[in-house]
């Protein structure tokens, strides 16, 4: 486990395609993405790069006249805490940030760091980590069930 947290962490995130993290990310164990989210630097690093992507992978197509204010509610363990990021799509695009706004968002998804991390990297279904209760949802359910459209999601 320690060869893949230092694996990780040796990793320049800016010249790993999507493709080439899903395959990493695929070929952890939930128990080791949680040893690496352990590690708090990393655990920003991996998280900053992730949501850093998410606009760029935004398909605003799809998105079509969608408005709304996805809250993202990353669950820590030990003495890293909650990470919290807001995805906001409006008028074709997507805007990230980290930390909570004021704005009330349409829905709001927690779930601990290897679920995320296996989510965002198309390693897991929603549908079956919300019915597993990986994934909690507060608000609109129609619209995190359907997320994953909006975004080019990469295959390991």
């Amino acid at each position: 486990m320690a060869d893949d947290i230092s694996r990780i962490a040796d990793l320049d995130f800016a010249s790993v395609t999507p493709e080439e993290f899903a395959r990493i990310v695929k070929g952890l164990s939930g128990k080791e993405i949680a040893e690496i989210a352990h590690d708090g630097s990393l655990r920003a690093r991996v998280l900053d790069e992730v949501f850093g992507r998410m606009e760029r992978q935004f398909k605003p197509d799809a998105a079509g006249p969608l408005k709304a204010l996805i809250r993202w509610k990353i669950t820590g363990s030990g003495d890293n805490e909650e990470a919290v990021y807001e995805t906001d799509i409006a008028d074709g695009t997507c805007a990230v940030r980290q930390g909570r706004s004021e704005a009330e968002p349409r829905v709001t998804l927690i779930m601990a760091d290897p679920e995320f991390l296996k989510l965002v990297s198309g390693n897991a279904s929603p549908v079956t980590l919300f019915m597993m209760r990986k994934v909690k949802i507060a608000g609109d359910v129609a619209l995190a069930a359907g997320l994953t459209r909006y975004f080019d999601i990469p295959k390991a």
